[in-house]
């Protein structure tokens, strides 16, 4: 009876961890919003059952030859185990069953994933995604104006129904871009520029993350994906390629005298190319690659204290008055 129980209690505590990932963001168990991650949930979930059976199947089995084995021992005149009718055969029964099982494993995934490895049209669309320690780097290329680059940070925004084309590489070290809902996982490696598509069937709001060890703030590197109906997609790109126009002029000079060696902001004297493009900051639902929310509290906290945020951040610590921090906070909030 306490053995039913216990086995009772393992499945059940076995259930209550896969189910504890429904509603996660990066749940790839349930949940998706494109047909590859479809494919893949079903990989996921078919593996785990089999992957549970063929465990069952085996204890089984060596729970039976042990069996057998102590049984002919107690038979045997000197109580010695024997290597005739010891209970390998079930071994071989277990090894027997299991190896198809594998391969049928093996082919399953290898026909499931290559079918999903290219879209089923041609994208007309392609978004280079370069990571830094510890944000993400996205330029846009439109089919339409290929001498227009649109850049922004930690935030990917796609129409749904279009294949896109996403090109991978790596400013440092080496990186993993992972939308888990939407489908694609690969490495970003420096020096190699790796390509991968993904394609949202819903609109909505996709959390990426680096799934490789890249560093203390790691698991800070967040991403968000943003799929949005194409007509409002067109919306967005037109106006995020159009320069900011902020009208804070004292919070514009702070800028620009101690921000501008790093970040860019089009339409303005600021170029540099180290950390973020922050034109259109203010439309960015989070900063610092997902950590905060984007509001005048938090990036005051991020510039005040960004090591004591983020320890490990790249950007230094720049000392401002609370006048000019002010003022800067005013002049991120003002680029739309």
């Amino acid at each position: 009876m306490n053995r039913k129980r216990g086995l009772g209690a393992a499945f059940a505590l076995a259930f209550l961890s896969l189910s504890g990932c429904d509603g996660t963001p990066l749940s790839y168990m349930a949940g998706s919003g494109s047909a590859s991650a479809d494919t893949l949930q079903w990989i996921a979930w078919g593996f785990s059952g089999i992957a549970i059976l063929v465990t069952l199947i085996i204890a089984a089995m060596i729970g039976l030859a042990i069996r057998a084995s102590l049984r002919n021992a107690r038979k045997s005149p000197d109580d010695t185990v024997s290597r005739v009718d010891d209970g390998l055969g079930f071994i071989y029964w277990g090894v027997g069953i299991s190896m198809p099982v594998l391969i049928t494993m093996a082919v399953w995934n290898f026909v499931a994933t290559r079918a999903i490895a290219e879209p089923g049209a041609s994208p007309r669309m392609t978004v280079e995604i370069t990571g830094h320690r510890w944000w993400w780097e996205i330029r846009y290329r439109d089919a339409d104006h290929p001498d227009q680059v649109v850049t922004t940070a930690n935030r990917l925004v796609i129409p749904t129904g279009v294949p896109i084309r996403i090109e991978l590489a790596s400013a440092d070290v080496i990186h993993d871009f992972w939308v888990p809902k939407l489908g694609p996982k690969m490495d970003m490696i420096p020096g190699k520029t790796n390509v991968t598509w993904l394609e949202a069937r819903d609109a909505g709001t996709y959390r990426g993350q680096c799934a490789e060890y890249c560093g203390v703030e790691h698991a800070r590197m967040a991403l968000q994906v943003t799929a949005l109906a194409p007509v409002e997609y067109s919306r967005w790109f037109t106006a995020e390629r159009a320069p900011a126009a902020p009208p804070d002029t004292r919070g514009r000079t702070v800028f620009l005298d101690h921000c501008a060696a790093c970040h860019s902001v089009r339409g303005t004297a600021a170029a540099g190319i180290y950390g973020p493009d922050l034109t259109h900051f203010a439309n960015r639902p989070t900063i610092a690659a997902g950590l905060l929310p984007n509001t005048a509290a938090m990036r005051d906290r991020w510039i005040s204290d960004t090591q004591g945020v983020k320890p490990g951040a790249l950007m230094p610590q720049v000392a401002l008055s609370d006048a000019d921090r002010a003022a800067v906070v005013r002049y991120l909030g003002a680029l739309r």
